[in-house]
């Protein structure tokens, strides 16, 4: 058997109708003003007179009597304005006395509801957002809210002491907030970028996830900028990754060198009793075993040694044209006049790496673009329609042997970032609205050439 619950009406209250004490008013004004009227006709014994007197001493009765019914109900309507116009102002305190029993009555009531329903709901949003408000002051993410103009409304602790040695910078323009950013994370901001950005940081190297959004708020546009530190985090993949790696080794020699001496033992007895045919056999096994291992190590030792660039003049029409025998994509935009500075055949490598990679994410070669672009620097862009990563891989992708695939080794991104920054530049890798990536290595400029010296 269960329990319902039940709930208690408030009493009904018996209301006074206000046009039911307006005829009362009237009535007792007409009675009081026919019997004036019917004593001062018998009086002067003259019926016009009578009824002249009645007229005299109704019309004053009943604007009397009008200005006293009507007096209270202006004070209603007073007050009611007055509550009004305070709620407009966001002013929910005010409660309207009420000892009346008609329908102005009932109009207070609704009056004094409505402002205590508004001052709880108030009062319910203001604790959210004070919760919303620690939350988020406390939260290890930099967040920045500016307006459609730039100007910065809100910034959260961890963005004034990353970035703005404890200073507020709301009330400021965005402009200004880019002077004291990082420049990699300025330049992201700028231009809306959104994903890793390695930074110089008080003599450290850090890690940033940098992202946007816009959305309205009270029908204007706001813009959301935010700013992730994942330096201890991967550090602590660096960490993860690197236990990875000896696992891998170690089971790759186990599973080469295991083999290897079997067939080698087995070898030795073919050997001795004198059958060729099974001993080349077992030879070949080992042949092709070493070489897998050989490989496998040298693709290790290729990353650990990149050599130092050798940057030089590059004619950037020679260049495309090489890659363009290489591989199969879509140019976009104009190939830059003149030459460009930068060791090619490592820049080359790079791009053939994020072509492929952009391939085997499932891109059409269509859908592959490459793009070049000599401001700011040397820019090389890749752009693809492939599966794209999730915000867990990416953060991950530049990492060494970091792989989702089965037989990855975890080296082509990391040997692009390697050589970018071998070459002072930089590797940036974004999620394509649409899907895809859009993977950007960007070079500083070449040398300027020195003023011309003639002899």
């Amino acid at each position: 058997m269960g329990f319902r619950e039940t709930r208690t009406s408030p009493p009904v209250r018996r209301t006074r109708s206000l046009d039911g004490r307006l005829a009362l008013w009237m009535f007792a004004v007409a009675g009081i003003s026919s019997g004036v009227g019917a004593g001062l006709g018998v009086w002067l014994e003259s019926a016009w007179s009578g009824l002249l007197g009645g007229v005299l001493v109704a019309a004053p009765l009943t604007v009397f009597a009008t200005r006293r019914f009507l007096s209270p109900i202006y004070a209603v309507l007073q007050a009611l304005a007055d509550g009004v116009s305070a709620m407009r102002d966001a002013d929910f305190s005010l409660n309207l006395a009420n000892d009346r029993d008609d329908e102005l009555g009932q109009l207070l009531t609704l009056y004094n509801e409505v402002s205590s329903t508004l001052r709880d709901e108030r009062q319910s949003i203001y604790q959210r957002e004070l919760l919303l408000d620690a939350v988020i002051q406390a939260s290890p993410l930099a967040l920045l809210l500016t307006t459609d103009r730039g100007d910065v409304i809100y910034d959260n602790a961890a963005a004034r002491r990353w970035f703005f040695a404890g200073q507020r910078m709301a009330g400021t323009n965005l402009t200004e907030v880019l002077d004291l950013l990082p420049l990699p994370i300025a330049d992201a901001v700028r231009a809306e970028r959104q994903g890793l950005v390695q930074t110089d940081h008080a003599g450290d190297l850090e890690v940033f996830h940098v992202s946007h959004r816009w959305f309205h708020l009270n029908a204007r546009r706001h813009r959301l900028v935010l700013m992730e530190r994942l330096t201890h985090e991967i550090h602590r993949k660096e960490v993860e990754t690197w236990k990875k790696v000896i696992r891998l080794i170690s089971h790759e020699l186990r599973n080469s060198l295991g083999p290897i001496a079997s067939l080698a033992r087995s070898g030795r007895r073919l050997s001795e009793l004198e059958d060729p045919t099974r001993l080349v056999t077992v030879l070949s096994t080992i042949e092709e075993r070493a070489e897998h291992l050989e490989e496998f190590i040298s693709g290790y030792a290729r990353f650990a040694k990149l050599p130092l660039p050798r940057p030089e003049p590059v004619p950037w029409e020679s260049f495309i044209a090489k890659l363009e025998e290489t591989e199969k994509f879509t140019w976009a935009g104009d190939a830059p006049a003149g030459s460009g500075y930068f060791d090619a055949g490592q820049i080359e490598q790079a791009l053939i790496n994020l072509i492929r990679n952009a391939r085997e994410a499932g891109s059409e070669d269509r859908d592959i673009e490459v793009e070049v672009s000599t401001e700011p620097g040397q820019v090389f862009i890749v752009r693809d329609r492939g599966s794209g990563m999730t915000p867990a891989v990416l953060q991950s992708a530049l990492l060494p042997f970091y792989s989702t695939k089965r037989s990855g080794t975890g080296l082509g991104l990391p040997l692009c970032r390697e050589i970018a920054e071998a070459h002072g530049g930089r590797l940036q890798i974004t999620q394509r609205d649409g899907g895809g990536l859009e993977v950007v290595l960007a070079l500083p400029p070449g040398p300027t050439p020195g003023p011309r010296v003639e002899t």
